[in-house]
């Protein structure tokens, strides 16, 4: 009888534990979402369109750089994708083109950090904290006093 009671007790706390994590996830997701919104207007942008998926990261690329680096990115993902899981034979051809794929498309989101933080009249640490914790420093664009300064500074 006791080994029932410590069963029903740790799966009790371990709801417990992961109705704490889902709050703590849902809270964190809304603030993402309020800092693009806010992040949008203070460039000059409708905020509900950082709410569309591809759209919206295509007004990121418009806010920060030039929209033809995201459709460079975007193809370059989709072809990227296709070239991974194409198993032809396992070719090793394969498998250092989509490696070489993969390292364009990290250059050029560097790139849109560090054209990111430019805009918000931010230097290089700035993008460098954009590059490794985009997140966190998106809430400090996003709720921060920063004024956009536009995509050619």
């Amino acid at each position: 009888m006791e080994a029932v009671n410590m069963g029903l007790l740790l799966i009790s706390s371990m709801m417990l534990l992961g109705g704490i994590y889902l709050i703590f996830a849902l809270v964190w997701w809304i603030l993402q979402i309020i800092a693009n919104w806010n992040i949008f207007t203070k460039a000059g942008e409708a905020g509900w369109k950082s709410l569309i998926p591809i759209y919206g990261d295509y007004i990121s690329y418009k806010i920060a750089w030039q929209t033809s680096y995201f459709w460079l990115s975007f193809i370059l993902g989709i072809v990227a994708s296709y070239v991974s899981s194409a198993n032809l034979n396992e070719s090793m051809f394969l498998t250092v083109i989509a490696t070489l794929l993969r390292i364009v498309i990290a250059v050029i989101n560097i790139i849109y950090c560090v054209k990111l933080s430019k805009a918000f009249g931010h230097g290089i640490g700035f993008a460098i904290g954009l590059i490794l914790l985009q997140p966190i420093f998106l809430l400090i664009l996003g709720f921060g006093s920063d004024q956009y300064y536009g995509a050619d500074r």
